[in-house]
């Protein structure tokens, strides 16, 4: 599988600190954006960093060449998304600015670039393990191929998916890189098995054909995954639900704790968790 690039999931639309400016203007800037930091240029090429902590106990009319930070790390576009994670994870820092061999701005990637980019992602593995599982469970054949699916056609197996999540995948097919999802194809039906986010992405984009990693199963049997969907009532991908992802068992975690190492059931786990969720 191709690796992923900075160039593929940096922000080109970056804003900046003019060498020029003063500490009034940064704090400027940083009120009137969600950033609590910006590279530093001298036109185009970048010449440092200035972050919300280099204003401290300094005076709104110093000069920015004066506070800012001069060495700083930088990526290249064709750099790995893994080697930026670790150049993050070492570092501490939580963006870098993306530059060419002339030091000029191009871009700038995140952490949340980088998170972004592994959320759901399909590997050869989960494919075939998928397929080991079925030929185990029904002594039957399948055959995978790759190809276009019908987003409207596909039978949901997932009743609830969450908006940060969604987002990402919306930022993605984009941008043109969303990986495939994963269908069990049955006479007559289309069993989504993996990629009910970037499905739902692509319906609210108006985008009406997927790629999918396409396992055909010839043998018209009933697999869990249907009986899955038909107790949640799932019949297209229009009834799957969006939470907020403030309710995401993850992220509310901390808050479900009933005493020292006892665990408050959450009611929102995700169904591809539930033990009913079952290929067999």
């Amino acid at each position: 599988m191709e690796k992923k690039r900075v160039r593929d999931y940096m922000t080109t639309d970056v804003d900046t600190v003019p060498i020029t400016g003063t500490a009034r203007e940064v704090i400027h800037a940083i009120k009137n954006t969600s950033h609590d930091g910006f590279p530093v240029v001298d036109g185009i090429i970048v010449v440092g960093y200035i972050a919300a902590r280099d204003l401290l106990f300094v005076h709104p009319d110093t000069p920015v060449r004066e506070i800012m930070s001069h060495h700083l790390i930088v990526a290249d576009p064709e750099m790995a998304i893994s080697d930026v994670a670790r150049v993050i994870i070492r570092s501490g820092i939580q963006k870098l600015p993306v530059v060419n061999e002339k030091n000029e701005l191009l871009g700038i990637i995140s952490n949340t670039d980088v998170v972004r980019s592994q959320i759901e992602h399909v590997s050869p593995e989960k494919v075939y393990k998928l397929m080991d599982t079925i030929e185990r469970l029904h002594e039957i054949k399948p055959y995978l191929s790759k190809g276009p699916v019908q987003v409207n056609l596909l039978l949901p197996t997932q009743s609830r998916i969450y908006m940060d999540e969604l987002e990402g995948r919306i930022y993605e097919i984009k941008k043109g890189l969303a990986e495939p999802v994963i269908v069990i194809k049955k006479p007559g039906r289309n069993i989504l098995v993996d990629g009910h986010h970037r499905s739902v992405a692509a319906r609210r984009l108006g985008i009406k054909i997927l790629d999918a990693y396409i396992i055909e199963i010839k043998e018209n049997i009933e697999l869990g995954l249907e009986r899955t969907a038909k107790a949640l009532n799932l019949k297209s991908i229009d009834d799957i639900q969006v939470l907020d992802y403030a309710r995401h068992p993850l992220i509310a975690g901390t808050h479900r704790y009933g005493g020292m190492g006892t665990v408050v059931p959450d009611p929102q786990i995700p169904d591809s968790q539930d033990p009913s969720h079952r290929v067999s």
